[in-house]
């Protein structure tokens, strides 16, 4: 076959339409570099079998192992004929069954003694773990073509063991990449030589032939190490320009008036700030007095205090004389904001006005459904710098919208804000304004360094006195019924003794697209026809209230409901006026309610490891204890239980964030909701690389400095190129 000349060659050409149709749509493979750069997941020895005991419950596997017994049997009265075969690798045993005109291939191949590769969804079935319906390969000596094909290939060598899909096998895949793999003398080296050579690397076409076709267990520790520098390095670099071009933005510098706003908001404040505020605070106050725009990431765990902070900040800009927005996600949590923000400040927030303090400033509150006057009143305060603060939605960045000068713009959860939104209220400053940017969700420090690389991070891990400790179970409905019975007694004693509980569920229920959705879904040939869609708020609001929680009253809350709707349940529940509040995850941020101590998560397994934990965080809020059951009808062996045995087991969001990255590592560890970096991230598990990603920040660091736009490093901007098309620069930005 001809040598290929680029990485960029489709692999149509080259495997043909459907195979590479499968790649595409399946895989997210398009290029010959696509698939150079799909690495195996692990190897296996000839002669040394998986371990079958390990094996993941719902998980797509490739095995190698040896069959023991087959046997066909009988049953519908003899018209049908299933084919058991169990195979055995000294760890454990694994069922096989093949059911109708599928037995009698398997039934010829499969003899005791055989040894193979098999490949297909792991299930439970009367207590034992069965492939149903695999694929297989034989991998010793017979009469088939394929077979002696697949011993000669990998006859004493390790077996790669290709990330794989139903439609494609692993060893399907083997095959393909041999006919990609000459191209890989063609891999342009994105590391300049001094690093290299430095940090003695093996050449990247080397690595690349090693990490597919490796001779020896060295082979892949060499390819490895080399292939993971090179994802860290290039994404540090791509982030460490990022920082470079922010520093030579100007900006104003901004530093707090002696006795002005911040000391007379500090000496009204009934309590001293925590030793984690007072560090962070110097930290932002640093950046504030610098001539170029702040870019900080301020994360901490729900009520850890990051409104304080973040408007302390405020506070010491509006005294150097500029004007600070505060972007919210929702309407709800803008008003919130709004409220706690001018009860925190008192008469200050009353500037100008009667009774106010003379060293106060206004604050506004502007969202999109607000009145037109109230709106045009609001504006006009931003305008002639009247209003020292404005907190509101998007509606802050339309173009309606001008200020006197802005100085600083505080973004609560940036997951929920694109770079687009970034940009626009950047614009609106005379200079670029400082930005600070607060998340509720623990971040490992790894991917700080990588999701969130553009920003400078500081951390509030201490939880201010007052706080309680929430207690949390797993309820496993399906095996124990009356652990649920129990779940709801449970909610009932809460609201008898005055307080107020949460059911959270994952679906609406009320929409008709929604179901057709379910439905053509569960058809699909992916799915398990005895999964149920998930729990709805609408049908479990309705069995409450006939039925376990008779007598209270129980209100919904999800997204479709009208927005004044939603603020008056929410305005009555924080009233204490609802005993429960049956919703999806718009509680998730920012609803603050003392008062409500226990919270019932419905199909628990559904949701995110870092969800649970942000949902469980409205409980437990004022002084009494809170209670967080996490109701499932997961297997007990399944990956989704011991994801939230773990939730259950701490309430240390950083540990259960590093969980969280643990079980995706799968594929793209950051997830695929940052689509832009689809490839980038191949080998790179930012969960155990920490020392990697720590390195190659620090060489990047050092490579821009000296060279901000790589004019002597051309083979690295031509990788970063290929990085940053225009998809994953908004990775980059989305964070």
């Amino acid at each position: 076959m001809d040598r290929v000349s680029s990485f960029d060659e489709p692999l149509k050409k080259l495997l043909g339409g459907a195979t590479a149709k499968v790649m595409a749509e399946h895989l997210d493979l398009h290029t010959v570099g696509d698939l150079l750069h799909h690495y195996p997941r692990r190897y296996e020895e000839r002669g040394k079998l998986t371990a079958l005991a390990d094996l993941p419950l719902d998980e797509h596997v490739t095995v190698v192992a040896q069959v023991a017994d087959a046997r066909i049997l009988m049953f519908n009265n003899g018209r049908g004929k299933r084919l058991e075969v169990t195979l055995t690798d000294g760890s454990g045993r694994l069922q096989l069954v093949f059911f109708g005109h599928g037995v009698h291939k398997p039934h010829k191949e499969l003899l005791p003694g055989r040894q193979a590769m098999f490949a297909g969804k792991v299930s439970v079935f009367n207590r034992k773990m069965q492939l149903a319906h695999p694929t297989y390969q034989l991998l010793d000596a017979s009469d088939a073509d394929e077979a002696t094909e697949a011993v000669d290939a990998f006859a004493g060598r390790l077996l790669p063991i290709y990330p794989a899909c139903k439609q494609l096998d692993s060893w399907r895949i083997a095959k393909a990449v041999d006919a990609v793999l000459p191209s890989a003398r063609d891999a342009v080296d994105p590391l300049p030589a001094s690093l290299r050579e430095g940090r003695g690397f093996t050449p990247l076409p080397e690595a690349l032939l090693k990490v597919h076709r490796p001779q020896t267990k060295a082979d892949v520790e060499d390819a490895r190490a080399r292939l993971k520098w090179d994802e860290a390095f290039v994404l540090q670099v791509a982030l460490a320009r990022r920082r470079y071009a922010d520093t030579q933005l100007p900006a104003v510098a901004r530093r707090p008036t002696p006795d002005g706003l911040l000391d007379a908001f500090d000496a009204k404040l009934p309590f001293t700030l925590t030793e984690g505020q007072q560090k962070v605070s110097k930290e932002i106050f640093d950046d504030l007095a610098t001539e170029h725009p702040m870019h900080r990431l301020l994360q901490g765990e729900v009520g850890s205090g990051k409104t304080m902070v973040a408007l302390r900040a405020m506070l010491a800009v509006v005294d150097a004389g500029g004007q600070a927005a505060m972007l919210a996600p929702t309407e709800v949590l803008a008003q919130q904001h709004h409220r706690s923000i001018t009860e925190m400040m008192g008469e200050l927030a009353e500037g100008g006005m009667l009774g106010g303090s003379d060293r106060g400033t206004k604050v506004v509150l502007l969202t999109g459904s607000m009145g037109m006057a109230a709106r045009r009143q609001a504006l006009l305060d931003l305008v002639t710098g009247e209003a020292g603060i404005v907190i509101g939605t998007h509606a802050l960045i339309e173009d309606k919208v001008q200020f006197h000068d802005l100085g600083l713009v505080v973004v609560d959860e940036q997951h929920r804000f694109g770079v687009e939104q970034r940009d626009a209220l950047r614009s609106k400053g005379k200079q670029p304004p400082h930005l600070l940017v607060m998340t509720a969700t623990p971040i490992p420090r790894t991917v700080a360094m990588t999701v969130f690389g553009d920003l400078e991070t500081s951390v509030l891990d201490q939880l201010p006195a007052g706080r309680s400790p929430i207690a949390s179970h797993v309820v496993p409905a399906k095996d124990k019924p009356h652990f649920l019975s129990r779940a709801w007694e449970r909610v009932r004693e809460e609201v008898e003794n005055g307080h107020q509980a949460y059911v959270v569920c994952p679906r609406i229920g009320d929409d008709a697209e929604e179901e057709k959705k379910g439905r053509a879904k569960k058809k699909g040939p992916e799915e398990d026809p005895d999964k149920r869609p998930p729990l709805a708020v609408l049908e479990i609001a309705d069995e409450l209230r006939r039925g376990a929680l008779a007598g209270l009253v129980v209100e919904v809350l999800h997204g479709r409901m009208h927005p004044d709707e939603k603020d008056d349940v929410m305005r009555r529940f924080a009233a204490g006026d609802v005993h429960v509040l049956v919703a999806t995850t718009v509680i998730e941020v920012g609803v603050n309610v003392p008062n409500a101590t226990a919270m019932v998560i419905m199909d628990a397994d559904r949701f995110g490891v870092s969800q649970l934990h942000q949902l469980r965080g409205r409980v437990g809020r004022g002084s009494a204890p809170g209670l967080c059951l996490l109701v499932s009808e997961a297997h007990e062996a399944s990956p989704a239980r011991a994801r939230l045995s773990a939730v259950a087991a701490t309430l240390d969001g950083f540990e259960l964030s590093r969980i969280d990255l643990e079980q995706r590592r799968e594929g793209d560890v950051l997830g695929q909701a940052q689509s832009g970096v689809r490839s980038s991230l191949r080998m790179l598990t930012v969960i155990d690389d920490e020392e990697v990603i720590a390195a190659a920040r620090e060489e990047a660091v050092a490579v821009v400095a000296a060279d901000p736009e790589l004019e002597h490093l051309p083979e690295l901007r031509t990788v970063l190129a290929a990085l940053l098309d225009k998809d994953r620069e908004e990775y980059l930005d989305k964070g």
